[in-house]
């Protein structure tokens, strides 16, 4: 189990006085590499570490981590022998956990290790955090080869080299060792927040291994895998806040500390054919049927995320409480919940009220800083998971759809102003701004679904949901 500091010893002593964190000063026993996560950040580590970390089997069950475009993450948790501080930030105050499920932390680019550790029969199963964007697949739901990273990706992979640089590309060549190596079947687990990720896991690998070597992509359906699952933990940004508060906390230096929400959930879908570790012990549930769970948490929490992250940066907010705090902002997320709860399923397992009420009270826990600009990046594509099913849904019922629209609406005006703007189609979404009027709104609908682009009274509703700043939210 994890170290736990509930009262803050003294620690007077200049920061650079104070211990690094590392197995010695907390004896936290290293666990044989079993996990292959790609894209090491601070959900993983507040998240599917933490779960493993909890469950009673954790003894067998080591997390290799890898990074994705950048080393630093690893370089930072490698030197603390890949253990790294929790700390659970709720109203009344902080908690403190030292975890030691991740065994090693490697820069992304050492594909000879990753390849190593996917190959070797121990391993079990392969997670993902890995963004949204990331796994490339076109408006049809497959991989789209023609993307230039991945072209880039297959014809390295084609000409023999060894160096794809995409998680996708990566992946497949280290299911590829897996397979020469005879090492038998193996789990990926899709952890990113995506309507049905198991089957876009499964589309993109398999993709991308098709267009390598069809006798590949054969193997890979026979001994691979893809497990669906519903993650939830609010984990906003390390400060440099925080890292003074567990050095005060904890009488340590951490480089590497993760700041969550008491809160957490995870549900998970699919097979384990070589095992997993006992999650439930965290409280994760497995389930036959996922989506009624990851549409609650899709819709809900992550839809009125994007909502407040455009409408609430255009109205001046920069965190998520400091938005819902906003009677306008408010108003506009508990009529897109309204929409959103009457396209879910009213089974009693979802508890749909006692979960929007669980969301209000975690929107607006002030001492967690969500930031609203970090929520809005990669818009394109978290759109079309957290507005346009609710939209196209209550256009079917025969009701408006306004306030899935008008989340819409938001990021059209959102990406005309914002200073920064990140978003893997955004010279699509600069083009489109270069238009006026109805044309501008129409080629904006058709970067996130061309669908509802070509729909003329899906167009006028966004257009008239459209505002400016200062009048946001425009009247549902």
């Amino acid at each position: 189990m994890s170290a736990q500091f509930q009262t803050p010893p003294s620690a007077t002593s200049p920061a650079a006085d104070l211990p690094r964190l590392n197995r010695q000063l907390r004896p936290v026993p290293k666990a044989p590499v079993r996990i292959v996560h790609l894209g090491l950040g601070a959900f993983h580590r507040s998240h599917q570490a933490w779960y493993t970390q909890q469950a009673s089997d954790s003894a067998d069950w080591g997390i290799a981590a890898f990074t994705g475009r950048r080393p630093d993450a690893a370089v930072a948790l490698a030197e603390q022998d890949g253990l790294y501080t929790l700390v659970e930030r709720a109203d009344g105050g902080d908690s403190f956990a030292v975890v030691g499920s991740i065994v090693e932390a490697v820069d992304g680019a050492d594909l000879g290790r990753l390849t190593a550790l996917v190959a070797a029969p121990e391993t079990a199963l392969v997670t993902l955090t890995i963004t949204e964007a990331a796994y490339g697949l076109g408006a049809d739901g497959k991989l789209d080869i023609s993307a230039p990273d991945v072209a880039a990706d297959l014809a390295l992979l084609g000409s023999g080299s060894a160096q794809p640089a995409t998680p996708l590309g990566r992946l497949v060549l280290a299911l590829a060792a897996r397979r020469d190596a005879g090492s038998g079947p193996i789990a990926v687990v899709c952890c990113d927040n995506l309507s049905n990720n198991g089957t876009v896991a499964r589309q993109g690998v398999a993709g991308f291994a098709k267009a390598w070597d069809p006798g590949f992509a054969a193997w890979i359906d026979g001994n691979v895998s893809f497990v669906s699952t519903s993650v939830d933990r609010i984990t906003p940004r390390t400060t440099d806040e925080d890292l003074a508060a567990v050095r005060e906390a904890c009488g340590y230096r951490d480089n590497s500390p993760v700041v969550t929400e008491p809160f957490s959930s995870w549900v998970l879908s699919g097979d384990f054919p070589a095992g997993r570790p006992r999650w439930e012990d965290a409280g994760a549930l497995f389930v036959g049927d996922i989506e009624p769970y990851e549409n609650r948490k899709l819709w809900l929490l992550n839809g009125a995320h994007s909502l407040l992250a455009y409408a609430g940066q255009l109205r001046g907010h920069k965190t998520v409480a400091e938005a819902l705090v906003d009677p306008e902002c408010r108003r506009a997320v508990e009529a897109f919940w309204d929409e959103a709860e009457a396209n879910l399923p009213q089974a009693a397992g979802l508890q749909i009220p006692e979960y929007r009420a669980a969301l209000a009270a975690r929107f607006s826990n002030a001492r967690i800083a969500h930031n609203l600009a970090q929520i809005a990046m990669d818009g394109s594509t978290k759109l079309r998971m957290r507005a346009v099913p609710v939209l196209k849904a209550e256009r079917a019922a025969g009701r408006t759809g306004a306030a899935a629209a008008l989340m819409i609406a938001a990021w059209m005006d959102y990406s005309a102003t914002a200073a920064s703007f990140q978003d893997p189609l955004a010279e699509d979404v600069a083009a489109a701004n270069r238009l006026e009027g109805i044309e501008r709104i129409k080629a904006l609908l058709a970067v996130i679904d061309p669908v509802l682009a070509g729909d003329a009274s899906v167009v006028r509703l966004v257009e008239g949901l459209c505002g400016t700043e200062a009048g946001y939210p425009a009247s549902l």
